[in-house]
């Protein structure tokens, strides 16, 4: 009989092992496909009575204008320059666009899921990309609503969580989830919603302090930013950090920056490892967050 208990207990001991072990793959390591990327759709451009940005005969520029830091198409420009701050290198992509939903969003690996990633330069090359950088990582968290391109992924919503809605007429809000429901969100015309956070700026006003800070990051990091300064002008913002270079922001120290870039609304995405800019296949920072201090793999981007 005690032989019996004996054997009971050690498979019962091996079984919930199996599990846990089971359990901790299923939540980190192995991949869960949920619904593929749909592809934005085109009735927006069918529809568009926008005209191009620089036009002298009503049409776009056929061939885009590009340089080692600059593109223009005659309906998007987009800037590339480089700054000192706080002794971290942060790089600024100037955006200039008529067509607001040419700011769009992709899953690594064309799919929305678990544990599905890759790095930033390679989902950028798979959606030829112009310019991208991390988003929020959404796959990092269970919670947090997820809307790409005008598609509702996911509608659980975080406790405290504030997101940043850019609407379809190209406007940007920061919302907390407590008050609205993703569903709702749709309804009212949101293009994309990011969920990771804090806001930074609202209306020209910083909204975080010195003490602020993401979970337990660490005060002074690569941070990543998206922020509008005024209708169809944006900034996609990286700073690196964590190096003898470059020592990396507070959450403060971006905020002001953004600021006194004339940014009015301004938030904070996936940052630390994650932040990558990627310009026309280029990586532009020094990403610390894979091996080698490469690029981390993350579940999605922002790109134009």
């Amino acid at each position: 009989m005690k032989t019996s208990v004996k054997v009971f207990r050690v498979l019962s001991a091996l079984f919930l092992l199996a599990f846990s072990v089971y359990a901790l793959l299923d939540t980190f390591l192995i991949p869960r496909v949920y619904a593929r990327q749909e592809s934005p759709t085109p009735a927006a451009e069918e529809n568009s009575m926008v005209q191009p940005l620089s036009a002298t005969d009503g049409k776009a520029e056929e061939t885009p204008q590009i340089t080692e830091n600059s593109y223009s198409d005659g309906t998007l420009r987009v800037e590339i320059s480089s700054y000192r701050v706080e002794d971290t290198i942060v790089y600024v992509a100037d955006i200039l666009t008529e067509e607001p939903q040419a700011l769009l969003a992709a899953f690594s690996q064309n799919s929305y899921g678990r544990n599905i990633t890759a790095v930033s330069s390679d989902t950028a090359e798979s959606v030829g990309a112009i310019l991208a950088v991390n988003g929020d990582n959404y796959g990092s968290r269970e919670r947090g609503y997820v809307i790409r391109n005008g598609v509702l992924y996911r509608e659980t919503a975080a406790s405290d969580q504030e997101d940043l809605v850019l609407w379809s007429d190209g406007s940007f809000s920061i919302i907390r989830e407590s008050e609205i429901s993703a569903r709702e969100l749709l309804a009212q015309g949101a293009w994309q919603v990011f969920s990771f956070g804090p806001g930074l700026l609202e209306e020209g006003e910083v909204l975080v302090d010195a003490s602020d800070e993401v979970d337990r990051a660490r005060a002074s990091n690569p941070r990543t930013a998206f922020g509008q300064i005024g209708e169809g002008h944006y900034v996609l913002v990286v700073s690196d950090g964590r190096s003898d270079e470059s020592e990396g922001l507070s959450l403060y120290q971006l905020a002001q920056f953004l600021q006194q870039l004339g940014v009015r609304t301004a938030y904070n995405l996936d940052g630390g490892g994650s932040s990558t800019m990627v310009f026309l296949g280029r990586v532009v920072n020094q990403p610390v967050g894979g091996r080698g201090s490469g690029q981390r793999a993350v579940t999605d981007i922002v790109y134009v």
